[in-house]
């Protein structure tokens, strides 16, 4: 969905947010859980390495062709599901 006006496009901050969140929820899906903290430092620093091979790119994307609406609703989505349906009300 392409942003339609300056108001509706998200803000840079927004879209990191929402990198950061997609990672967290694939890390989720994917079955990543830390037992220890040598595992959750590991997969802090693997999420850490992962978002900002993309940062720039997703945000140069996110805030030229996702909606704001989009976004927020994703943030909002408890998992990927939710998420891809954010696309359909939207």
């Amino acid at each position: 969905m392409l942003a339609t006006g300056c108001k509706s496009a998200p803000s840079e901050d927004q879209c990191r947010q929402l990198l950061n969140y997609f990672v967290d929820l694939e890390f989720k899906k994917a079955g990543a859980a830390a037992t220890s903290d040598a595992m959750k430092a590991e997969i802090a620093s693997q999420k850490k390495a992962v978002s900002e091979a993309k940062e720039h790119e997703f945000i140069e994307f996110c805030t030229k062709r996702i909606a704001k609406e989009r976004v927020e609703c994703s943030l909002s989505a408890p998992d990927l599901d939710a998420v891809a349906r954010c696309d359909e009300t939207k």
